[in-house]
């Protein structure tokens, strides 16, 4: 099944094909926190976690809206995390490096009911760096092994396939992303991080 994916107000929209999407899960880092303090919209949960579909780059295709596609860095060497510009909504978070085929895509881009994405992506059993979470939260030892075992097997197969070379995010056979990345400074950094946390 072709999942819908769209930003809050729909002028980025794409399709996620479900068949590449290995697993779902809940991360409470540090940084998906002060990502979220970035976006100032509501992308976490009340224990400050964010959930995302592991997924293939190559599931995804835009459709419309690509001049709305923007993306940022933590710091100089993290992650890029790409957003819809025109209402701050997350899309998803990948590598520096295109030979690393995995994209979080955030939940909040993918226009699905809940019950659509559990029937088609399978329940959500993964929740990871909860140690940073705002209050407790339960984790699952065998669910976050079951997780890592799916997109780590996806990963090996698109490398193996050579599928990871399909990736919208980057400009073909290069590292290069398709947009230019803002990189927060240290003092920007840490002031989207809460006072207890740093």
């Amino acid at each position: 099944m072709m999942l819908n994916l769209r930003c809050r107000c729909g002028q980025l929209h794409g399709q996620v094909d479900a068949r590449r999407i290995a697993a779902r899960a809940v991360c409470y880092c540090k940084d998906c926190q002060a990502y979220g303090h970035f976006l100032g919209t509501e992308v976490l949960d009340a224990a400050g976690g964010t959930e995302v579909a592991a997924a293939l780059p190559a599931a995804i295709r835009f459709d419309g809206g690509l001049e709305h596609l923007a993306c940022m860095s933590l710091s100089p060497k993290g992650i890029y995390r790409w957003y819809a510009s025109c209402c701050r909504t997350p899309v998803g978070n990948i590598s520096r490096k295109r030979g690393i085929p995995y994209v979080g895509l955030v939940r909040a881009c993918l226009g699905e009911s809940d019950a659509v994405l559990e029937r088609e992506l399978g329940a959500l059993r993964c929740r990871v760096n909860t140690r940073s979470a705002s209050m407790q939260v339960s984790s699952s030892s065998l669910g976050n092994a079951w997780a890592f075992v799916r997109i780590g097997t996806m990963i090996a197969m698109a490398r193996l396939s050579g599928g990871y070379r399909v990736n919208p995010f980057f400009k073909p056979q290069t590292d290069e992303p398709v947009k230019p990345v803002a990189v927060l400074s240290l003092e920007e950094r840490k002031a989207l991080t809460p006072q207890g946390q740093r």
